[in-house]
């Protein structure tokens, strides 16, 4: 892309540029580490790529940049049993500062959009001993 964010500081060597994908890749880090996300979601592209191998940090992480401010939407599937708004929030909070921090831009909106919930995975059935029947473990007596 070439599109740059053209604001953060302007030195006397010169001007610093950081690419709108760099924040996406901060949104997704940020977003990602929250309690509660199971994972980020990139919609059926992102879910193709990711099949055939391509990690994607950025995934389901959409930033628009202006000279001193960014927007950003984040899609995120949430672990079953957590409380959803506190979810989003929590997303929003780490999403706003770690983009803060690390550019010096103002986030003016964080989205938070939940796409699906992931279920408790059942636990793997045990296999049942049967009286009489040798294992490859255990002999019968």
């Amino acid at each position: 892309m070439e599109e740059f964010l053209t604001d953060t500081d302007r030195t006397e060597l010169g001007k610093i540029q950081i690419a709108p994908e760099v924040l996406e890749v901060i949104a997704g880090m940020a977003a990602a580490e929250v309690e509660g996300v199971a994972q980020m979601s990139g919609g059926l592209v992102g879910d193709i790529a990711e099949r055939l191998g391509r990690k994607n940090i950025a995934r389901g992480v959409r930033v628009e940049v202006g000279t001193r401010e960014a927007a950003v939407d984040v899609s995120i599937i949430v672990k079953y049993g957590h409380r959803i708004p506190e979810v989003a929030r929590l997303i929003q909070d780490s999403v706003r500062n770690a983009i803060e921090t690390m550019t010096g831009l103002s986030v003016v909106e964080v989205n938070v959009h939940i796409v699906d919930v992931e279920l408790k995975s059942e636990e793997k059935a045990q296999p049942v001993a049967t009286p009489g029947v040798a294992d490859e473990y255990h002999r019968v007596r």
